[in-house]
């Protein structure tokens, strides 16, 4: 018999691929077991979870045993009979419930013990506790591993909890593959279809994988699979045995390093001596080295011995350029700073005998801190990044504010033309590591020298001043210690500032440096590249300076010559990078984004010239798209990779009212949503009509289950979610209110696209509910499961005994008692209620009627299956009930939910549903639009087929006046709603309240026209479930009231009217 995976001794499997038949490799077998240890030619670990990331549950099981004085072994004893399809297996699997597997499981132990036995405490014991808790000396090494550069996966157990969710209590950051799915044989590959491993190079890539793995009866698998397996008996023997194989240790991970690279090693003998005499430590004493992953350049080292913590820094090894590479002018500069208070290392010696470790080098202290490689700054709250680059921004003032003099700097470099001749030196260094012509770099090469800045300050300047070659304080927005002076001379400070301003143009997934280029920098809290310029010149008191394009390109040539220089060195194995073969190949792509800006400069130039001296006309003929103006800052939009899909990168007035002025990322997703629809979506819709007329209408359509997978395959999913409300795009598609609009219109074409998108309500509402004010508790428990389309959710706030339109007039009671809430309230139309996926309520009542008028209500956040709720009845529109989820009235009855539930506090319900109003509400708009331009085009094609009268009906002068109001009403409407939505963007919802109000009494009006005319077009087929049209219409007569009724709109926009 097999015991599955979770309470078998730790044991682990070497993943080895050996490129012969099956057959073959079985026959091999026994030679095989022990042949590739040592070898370094791993990519990628993939870990078991239970026994192996977690503690192993053998011992749970014995002490619950025996706690619960069940007879030993019954708990193994039960997991092993009945073969692969028993309670336990089926479990693992994810076929049972837990409620369903406490049921069978405990029902199969009792039978053993002779008594029942509380197997549900067992499960708890199993999932809880140290048994969610990571081995420390696992996730030591996982470090150890992801330093290496090696990729790593988890296989889990694919059982649920009561709770509906999958066990998996890891930090999945650890991770780039996490696979909770069995097979047959109990085992999963998912890097075999991930882009770990792609399945074009399975056979290459499985022996390229080590496996630490639980699981004793996959050893037929893996022989089929060509895998060899190795068996140990705890997980530091497993660690140990993974050194051997991975060849490097797995354990005293420091951030930023790795193991030391074999071109890259230094003699330890005599640095150990070095060290003794600079320290004054024991040359006995045990040293640790790691190589920091961090840089290009010099080769740096983190040493540790005798109770220090040193950095070492010496020249790269082999034939060098002249003057390249001076850990000498770094040691003397960092000496030079620190006794002037400029935040640096502390250097504590130079070597420059190369007799000790082949270079010369430099010691200092090693400085703990943070470094942010991704400028973005993810993790951070707006407030904090703006400190970040503020404090940054001030650090690179107090470098070119040092006195040269002072600091015993004067002959670090020369004085004056710094450009001309940095120009001249990146230039040449270029030539000496040229591998083939880059086109964009023998143009740079020769206009950069004829457009040389006529006016020059000299300073100390850094040379390779950005964000990730500076060290923070762990706590505070401070800068702790500027690293890497190797460029650092006598310079222009405008060519430091314009260099640190790199980010700001690259694309995010740039491998060098990551940029910002496509990044909402307003919502990040992220100053743009003129705001910070503009900071620098208030630090330095100066004034703007005109051709920032020529640094910007001059900038962006100096890195396209490094990147040269790396590549260069990498065919001959001296870069100090494992991956510099690869990034010193885009020095082509970098020095093609340099040669744009100095045609910017150019035009900047250009168009500086008196007009009336030129003969040229003053009058411009051009289009919106052509008429932005060239700042003589340094403007965000001067780049040609500019992208306009953030609303920061909207220039006010600028209102995109077709597809096809959208960027070209959200112009593909249209037209990727637009090929969804055409193929998946309008061929199916009858099937789906008729689904919700049939008797298992108040189930989950399995069609609609199958396109939802579908869409989220081809992204397609969450597209609603504002940037604005999810600036680091942890949850939506990162798209403005404008760029949704349209693509939100092209979802209203079908009732059923909404849905299938995960882009419908109310779970939209919700969700930015939930994004905005949950606490991470609640977003883990209710906005990953919704983002995942797992569950559904409704909101409760309309009451039928009151009018719901004034939301003060809310009577749902929310009453504190000790450590819950007590909710009772009758509730109608609310939507989505009667869905069997529906787990979560949004609950709006009073926590106290005596507070002010809009402080009196609160939101709680309500499981669905919570004791007193009942569903009293369907409510239909117009006769349709719209299953499965529906329009339910709700009675709540002294339902209890922890004080924990509550959205931001007691008193707040009135402001959140004012901030619920916003995005979320006027997706309805956006789909009105959509509804209205289908129900014409459904009517045109009607008419031109039909006869009546002796002449087509699109002959008749009724029919035809008909059209073309639909078409002058839709197109009024859709820019009213481009409009609101373009405003949310640029000056906010609160600001853009009136256009909001105005579109909600717009929109549903115009639907309803623009429907009932197609309607009236059809004659009776208008009215049955053939079309949409009549679901069109009774939607949009509906909205009339859900998104507020009119006469509210209609008060609000004429009371904003007359105060202004």
């Amino acid at each position: 018999m097999l015991v599955p995976r979770i309470f078998q001794p730790l044991h682990l499997r070497l993943v080895r691929a050996i490129l012969t038949p099956c057959k073959q490799q079985c026959e091999m077998w026994g030679s095989l077991r022990w042949k590739h240890s040592g070898i370094q030619h791993y990519k990628a670990v993939i870990f078991d979870m239970g026994g192996v990331l977690l503690p192993s549950p053998y011992k749970v099981a014995a002490e619950w045993e025996t706690w619960n004085r069940v007879p030993a072994g019954t708990i193994k004893q039960a997991i092993i009979s009945g073969g692969e399809n028993n309670a336990w297996m089926s479990y693992m699997r994810g076929e049972l419930s837990a409620a369903d597997f406490i049921e069978a499981f405990g029902k199969q132990c009792s039978e053993i013990a002779g008594w029942p036995v509380p197997v549900a405490s067992f499960l708890t014991d199993l999932t809880s506790g140290l048994m969610t808790k990571q081995l420390p000396m696992m996730t030591d090494a996982i470090h150890c591993i992801r330093d290496e550069g090696l990729q790593t996966a988890v296989l889990s157990n694919n059982f649920y909890l009561h709770s509906g969710e999958s066990f998996l209590p890891l930090d999945r950051s650890q991770f780039d593959v996490v696979s909770n799915k069995m097979v047959e044989h109990g085992v999963s590959f998912p890097l075999m279809t991930a882009t770990v491993i792609p399945e074009s190079d399975i056979r290459e890539r499985k022996r390229e994988s080590a496996f630490l793995n639980t699981l004793q009866n996959n050893a037929q698998v893996f022989r089929c699979l060509l895998f060899s397996l190795q068996k140990v008996s705890d997980p530091a023997i497993a660690l140990k045995e993974l050194e051997t194989l991975l060849g490097f240790p797995l354990q005293g991970s420091v951030p930023g390093t790795r193991t030391v690279r074999k071109a890259m090693e230094i003699p330890v003998e005599p640095l150990k001596k070095f060290l003794g005499k600079v320290l004054g430590i024991s040359t006995s004493e045990e040293l640790i080295l790691r190589q920091f992953s961090h840089g290009q350049s010099n080769p740096t080292y983190y040493i540790e011995t005798g109770g220090h913590k040193v950095v070492l820094r010496k020249k790269p090894p082999g034939k060098l350029l002249p003057s390249a590479h001076a850990v000498e002018r770094e040691y003397r500069v960092l000496k030079a700073l620190g006794e002037v208070g400029v935040p640096v290392p502390k250097v504590l010696a130079l070597c420059e005998d190369s007799s000790i470790i082949g270079t010369s080098f430099y010691l200092m202290e090693y400085c703990p801190g943070r470094i942010y490689k991704d400028p973005s700054l993810p993790g951070l709250d707006p407030s904090q990044r703006g400190d970040i680059y503020t404090a940054m921004n001030h650090t690179l003032s107090q470098i070119h504010s040092v006195n040269i003099k002072t600091v015993g700097l004067e002959d670090y470099g020369k004085y004056g033309n710094y450009v001309q001749r940095q120009v001249q030196i990146w230039t040449k260094q270029y030539k000496a590591t040229e591998t083939h012509t880059i086109s964009a770099m023998e143009r740079l090469i020769e206009w950069l020298p004829q457009h040389l800045p006529t006016e020059e300050k000299t300073t100390l300047v850094h040379g390779d001043y950005r964000l990730d070659n500076l060290i923070f304080h762990p706590e505070k927005p401070e800068v702790l210690a500027v690293l890497d002076w190797e460029l650092s001379t006598f310079g222009d400070p405008i060519s430091d500032l314009a260099y640190n301003c790199l980010a700001h143009y690259l694309p995010p997934d740039f491998p060098i440096l990551r940029g910002m280029n496509k990044c909402n920098l307003e919502e990040l809290g992220i100053p743009s590249a003129e705001e910070y310029f503009t900071l620098y010149c208030q630090n330095m008191g100066i004034q703007t300076i005109k051709n920032w394009n020529f640094y910007m390109a001059f900038s962006f040539f100096k890195v396209a010559a490094i990147l040269q220089g790396v590549y260069k060195r990498s065919l001959i194995g001296q870069a100090s990078s494992a991956n510099a073969e690869g990034t010193g190949k885009l020095a082509e792509r970098i020095a093609d984004l340099a040669w744009d800006f100095a045609i910017k400069e150019g035009f900047r130039i250009f168009k500086s010239f008196p007009t009336s001296n030129l003969g040229m006309p003053t009058r411009t003929y051009s289009t919106w798209t052509r008429r932005l103006q060239l700042p003589t800052g340094p403007p965000a939009s001067v780049c040609t990779t500019r992208d306009y899909s953030t609303s920061s990168h909207l220039p006010k007035g600028l209102l995109i009212v077709s597809p096809d002025g959208l960027s070209s990322h959200v112009k593909d997703l249209y037209h990727k949503l637009e090929k969804f629809m055409n193929v998946h979506i309008y061929p199916n819709e009858q099937k789906l009509r008729d689904y919700q007329a049939s008797k298992n209408r108040w189930t989950p359509n399995p069609l609609v289950e199958e396109l939802k997978e579908r869409a989220k395959l081809e992204g397609l999913w969450n597209l609603f979610l504002p940037l604005e409300a999810d600036p680091e795009i942890k949850y939506g598609a990162g798209l403005s209110n404008l760029e949704y609009a349209h693509l939100c219109e092209l979802m209203g074409r079908s009732l059923n696209a909404p849905e299938i998108f995960n882009c419908s309500a109310p779970d939209t509402g919700n969700v930015e509910v939930l994004v905005r004010y949950g606490t991470g508790e609640q977003k883990e428990q209710w906005l990953k499961p919704l983002l995942d389309g797992k569950i559904r959710s409704c909101f409760a706030m309309t009451e039928p005994k009151v009018a719901s339109s004034d939301a003060t007039n809310i009577e749902a009671s929310i009453t504190e008692d000790g450590d819950s809430y007590i909710l009772n309230a009758h509730k109608w139309w609310t939507t989505g209620a009667l869905d069997p996926r529906c787990k979560l309520c949004v609950f709006m009542g009073k926590t106290n009627p005596d507070a002010p008028q809009h402080k009196q209500q609160s939101m709680v956040l309500v499981p669905m299956d919570a004791p007193g709720i009942k569903i009293v009845r369907p409510l239909g529109v117009y006769g349709f009930e719209d299953p499965p989820g529906g329009h339910g009235e709700l009675i709540f009855e002294n339902v209890r939910v922890p004080k924990k539930n509550i959205l931001l506090g007691p008193g707040r319900g009135f402001e959140i549903a004012q901030g619920r109003l916003g995005p979320g509400r006027i997706h309805h708009c956006m789909r009105l639009i959509g509804y209205a331009e289908r129900s014409l085009e459904l009517m045109k094609k009607r008419v031109k087929s039909r006869v009546a009268f002796g002449k087509p009906l699109a002959e008749q002068g009724s029919i035809l006046m008909d059209v073309a109001n639909s078409r002058i009403e839709i197109e009024q409407a859709r820019l009213l709603v481009l409009k609101a939505a373009h405003l949310m963007d640029t000056i906010g919802n609160k600001a853009a309240a009136p256009e909001i109000a105005m579109i909600k009494l717009v929109a549903p009006n115009v639907a309803s026209r623009v429907i009932d005319r197609a309607v009236q077009a059809f004659g009776a087929a208008g009215l049955c479930s053939d079309y949409p049209l009549a679901e069109f219409f009774g939607w949009a007569r509906s909205l009339r009231l859900a998104d507020g009724p009119d006469e509210v709109h209609r008060t609000a926009v004429a009371k904003m009217e007359l105060k202004r």
